[in-house]
This record gives C-alpha cells, structure tokens and sequence, in this order.
C-alpha cells in the first residue's frame, strides 16, 4: 500500500514507524549488531479507518507514539500493544488530520492541523478514555486563522509555548500559547487596531508570498531563523519582533 507517514524514534536508535493509506501502522526494528536491514513486526496497529498521514514518537517515552489520519482522529499508542490505541481523540478535526507535532519541551502537548485549515493543541493530561463511541475532546487551544488546509507544525526547539505552522494557502503563522490578550489594557493605551478583534492574541507573525507551503522547521541553533519549502521553492526568514 502507499504510504506517507514515516517517523524515527530519537530514544532508541534505528526504530521506525511507517503508515500507509490503507489505515495500517507497521513497526520496524533493526536487526542484532552486525546484520543489516530490518525486521518488520508481523502485526500493524489497528485503529485508523482510512489513510495515516503523520506519525510521532513521544519525546519523553520510548514506546510511546502517535498517529493522526484521514479518519478525523488523533491516536496515542504503546508500541508494545498492537491491537488498539491506549487514547483516541475521534473527530480531532472536522476532516482530514493531516499533521501532528509533539511538544519535546512539554510532552504533555500535542499539535494537530487539519485539512479543515485549524490548529488544535491536545493537553494529554486532560485526555479520558478515549474510546471511539466516547464524546470528543475538547482542545486546550483551538486556531481558525489559515484559509487552506494545514501542510505542516513544529514547535519551537527552545520556546515551549511557540510553534509554527505552514498551509496550503500560502502561509506560514507563528503563536505563542503563552500570550493572552487584555482588552481593557488595549483600550486604555489606544493600541486596538481596526478588525484586530477578530485575531487571536497566540497569532505572532504570518509568512507570506509563497504557493502551497509544504514544510516549515525551526533552525536547530538560530532561534528567530526559519525555512520553509513550497511548489515555488523555499524562503529562509525570520518573524519580526517575536524573541526580541
């Protein structure tokens, strides 16, 4: 089948995840010191009713993964229990999920973008249950700013309240979860701009001038450096005024 979610473990050298279009997540282990290849598990985790599209390893658990799909659903596994996730987020997103980003400085957080153009931020620690017939989660943080569907998320390698995502409509936002706005002090200081209500406070900085952006990342050493790649070829840029 074909596949578009890969994912190496950062805890355990050579360990790989892989999900196809078919639903199925396969688990790959490298062979004993001294042989090459793989050895792939003869069982694929069951849970998805339609296309992986992005896989995660936890940051923090070295059996811990999770995976999202074109079923609308978000699902954290044990790698060591194939035959159902041990948390489901069904309905994570009003259509296709089709990336997820795991907070490496709180694992606790996840994000989610969706085909449906919203970011969502999953709190694991708030996350019950988890069964398929259970009510949806509500996100701790949920983004409708981006007007095509979202390509990709990371969050920032240092900042663990900020993270940027990249859309099929030609941008790229930066947030910061921990910025909340204060209406009665904007008032006072005049800074209420016009139509400014309606954007989120998180809302940092918006990268534009490109078609369909399909990845950005955070520059591992340069903490205001980004790249981002799309149809027209990549950018390398930095949000004005976000770290100072």
């Amino acid at each position: 089948e074909e596949g578009y979610a890969l994912a190496w473990s950062r805890l355990a050298a050579g360990r790989l995840l892989s999900g196809c279009a078919a639903g199925r997540i396969h688990l790959w282990e490298p062979r004993d010191e001294g042989v090459s290849g793989f050895e792939v598990s003869p069982h694929h985790f069951r849970g998805h009713d339609a296309s992986v599209e992005d896989l995660q390893w936890s940051p923090t658990e070295r059996d811990v993964f999770a995976s999202c799909s074109a079923d609308r659903s978000v699902r954290f596994w044990d790698a060591r229990s194939w035959k159902r996730p041990a948390l489901a987020v069904p309905g994570a997103h009003e259509a296709d999920v089709n990336v997820i980003g795991w907070n490496a400085l709180d694992a606790h957080l996840l994000v989610s973008g969706g085909d449906d153009g919203t970011l969502r931020v999953w709190d694991l620690r708030m996350l019950r249950g988890g069964g398929d017939g259970a009510a949806p989660a509500a996100p701790a943080a949920d983004f409708q700013m981006h007007r095509g569907a979202i390509t990709a998320v990371e969050w920032h390698p240092r900042e663990r309240s900020v993270l940027v995502a990249g859309s099929e409509d030609g941008s790229a936002s930066v947030w910061d979860l921990a910025v909340e706005r204060d209406a009665e002090e904007e008032r006072r200081f005049g800074e209420v701009l016009a139509g400014a209500e309606g954007v989120p406070a998180q809302l940092m900085f918006v990268h534009m001038g490109q078609r369909n952006v399909k990845e950005v990342r955070w520059h591992p050493e340069l903490d205001s450096t980004l790249v981002s790649s799309a149809e027209d070829g990549f950018n390398v840029w930095k949000p004005a005024d976000v770290f100072g």
